[in-house]
Order: C-alpha cells, then structure tokens, then sequence
C-alpha cells in the first residue's frame, strides 16, 4: 500500500529541475512514480545556439526514466516578452499585448502553432499559456503587458486563439492565472496579493475570459492564482475549494486539470507539505513545485501522509491522478530527433519574419 500511495501523490507532482541533465535523485523519483512531470527554466537551458538541443537532450532523458504507462508532462513557460526559457534560435515573441494591439487574432493563431511545433520537436509537451488575466491596472508589477489586453473581449478572443494554435502545433496550453491577476499591486512571488472587486465586478471582469474558454475543447488546463478574492473566499484562490471546486467545477463547468502555482512562492505563507495538501483538497490536480528537491519531498511525503490516513483525500488524489493522466496520455512526449532540431527552428522564419514587419509597422508614425 505504501508504494502504491506514493505513486498515486507522485503523479500529481510537477517540479523544477536543478540543472541541463537529470541528477541521480530527480531519475529514481520519475522511475519510482514519485514524480509525474517536469517544468523548464532557464536553468535547463544551456546558454547560446545550443540552447534548445539542450532541452530536446533534457526532454528526452525525462521521457525514458518514467514508467511507459505514465507518460510525464514535460512542460515549459514560454509566453514571450520578459517570460521565455528558450532563446535563438527559438521563435523570438513580443509580450502578447504587442500581439493583442495588432488585431489579428488568425495571425496569433499562427504564431502559437508555429511555436508549439518547435516545442514539440525538443520534446515539450505543455506551454504554460496563453495568460487569461486582463491588464486592467497600469501598476501591476507581474502582469502588464503579458496581457492580449485591458478587456475581457479582447484577453478572451486572443488567449482563445492562442490555446487553439498551441493545440495545431501539438502542445497542450493552460490558461493562467484564474481566476484573474490583472488587477494586483503586488507579486505574489513575494508576497499575497488581494483583488478588492466586488462578486459581480469579478463576474464581469476577471471570470470572464476563464468562463468563454472553459468548454473550449483546446483549453487542456488553468493554473490557479495565489491571490486573495475576498468577495469569493477570505484565502488564497489555490487553497479555497469555494473557487477551486465550486467556481471551477461547478460554475464554470472545466472538465481539464487544474494545476496551482508554484506552491514554493511567498504568497502561500505556509509549508509547501501543508499547502500541497491543502491544494489537493480544494480542487488543484496538479502541484508545481519549482526549484528545490527538498520541498518537492516535502510535498510527496505530505500528500502520501494525509493518504494514509484520510480515505477522502485518498479519493481526491486518485481523481486527480486520473485527470492528469489522462491529459497526459493524450499528448505523450514525442520521440526526439536531435539532428532535426535545426529544420523545425528553420520553418519558423517565415513566420517570425512576417511578424517583425508588422510590428514595424505599427511602430512607424
């Protein structure tokens, strides 16, 4: 039973990674089960051209310590603007207000298969986007212009768009950060924000974008907001089943996984093992624990404690499990042929020349 359980908690564990190859530790965990995915960062990524033949290296030794049946989720931020892992002679993308300002929401479209079938080549298999919050606050220091826009409309038709040409491209997307950031003043990596909208501001606002997308057959999952809402739970949305369960599940009828943020970030004001079961139990299917191997344990051992004991969250983890699986399957990582890296990068200039003439464009009085 105790093996058993700790591959039932693994699979709900999406970490970061320490360097440009595996450790010994972070292979056992992904063999064991401990572990159900990855998520890139810069630290992944060898500096210069050989840049994304060392992630498409690093995909595929993830890829081969999972067990077959489990496929791993190899998954990356790569929006574009201040938010990218991947440098040249990768896809180079403005922030997506630049896109949104442009109007052309098939051209977007474009854009995100073009840069999804180059994340597929080097073995990722989810980008967490498109971002779903609406830069309705100038001073936000984490959103702004990582917005398609200052309205619901506007962040709705392009993040749809986006989450669709990331499916053409063969990665899943995931909507972030519900159930909304644009309106924060402070960064919730460092410490917990509050939105102070009232039910109905928030409804037609913030929800809205979330709530157009969240039957779209593209949209694979949403990320949760470490933000206080006080109109809908007095705690941080990750932890509130009020929004994680009843506002995701019930209201806005997303049948796709929903993982938290990053439960290591200053916002959670609590020890990763109890955020990740408190998490659990509100709703979240999938825990991103970003940067240390030690709460990434932490975080196992709690879920697999609270298991033990509790026959309730023994359920909630084996639904979660379930739907992250199945997501998972749906899209396993792809085989990696690094000598046909260079030609997938190569059918992107096309495209990425187009776009630097529109934009250009715009810029020219």
């Amino acid at each position: 039973m105790a093996g058993q359980l700790a591959a039932l908690c693994g699979q709900i564990l999406v970490v970061g990674l320490a360097g440009v190859e595996l450790s010994a530790g972070e292979r056992r965990a992904l063999e064991s089960g401990a572990r159900g995915g990855v998520v890139f960062f810069r630290r992944n990524v060898r500096p210069g051209s050989e840049g994304p033949r060392s992630v498409a290296a690093l995909a595929r030794q993830v890829r081969d310590a999972a067990p077959a049946d489990a496929p791993p989720l190899v998954a990356i931020d790569q929006e574009g603007g201040r938010v990218v892992r991947i440098g040249p002679p990768a896809l180079a993308l403005p922030p997506m207000r630049h896109l949104g300002d442009l109007g052309d929401v098939d051209f977007a479209a474009r854009l995100a298969e073009a840069q999804a079938r180059e994340l597929a080549a080097l073995g990722v298999t989810m980008s967490f986007a498109p971002v779903a919050d609406i830069h309705t606050r100038p001073e936000n220091p984490v959103i702004g212009d990582r917005a398609f826009a200052e309205t619901p409309e506007g962040v709705a038709t392009f993040a749809g768009a986006w989450a669709r040409g990331l499916a053409r491209g063969g990665v899943l997307s995931c909507l972030k950060h519900f159930p909304g950031h644009g309106d924060t003043t402070v960064d919730s990596h460092l410490e917990l924000p509050r939105v102070e909208r009232s039910r109905e501001d928030l409804e037609r606002i913030e929800l809205a974008p979330f709530r157009a997308l969240a039957r779209d057959p593209a949209v694979a999952s949403m990320m949760t907001a470490h933000v206080v809402y006080p109109a809908l739970d007095p705690g941080p949305a990750t932890l509130s089943r009020t929004i994680c369960t009843d506002l995701v599940r019930g209201s806005l009828g997303f049948e796709g996984v929903l993982f938290s943020d990053d439960l290591e970030m200053k916002a959670i004001q609590l020890p990763v093992g109890e955020a990740a079961v408190l998490a659990v139990t509100a709703g979240c299917d999938a825990l991103l624990v970003c940067s240390r191997e030690d709460l990434a344990d932490e975080a196992h051992a709690a879920l697999v404690r609270e298991a033990e004991t509790s026959a309730a969250f023994r359920a909630r983890c084996e639904e979660a499990r379930d739907r992250v699986l199945r997501m998972r399957r749906s899209l396993a990582p792809a085989h990696v042929d690094l000598a046909a890296v260079d030609a997938v990068f190569d059918a992107s200039r096309a495209i990425a020349e187009e776009l630097t003439v529109r934009l250009e464009a715009r810029r020219s009085p």
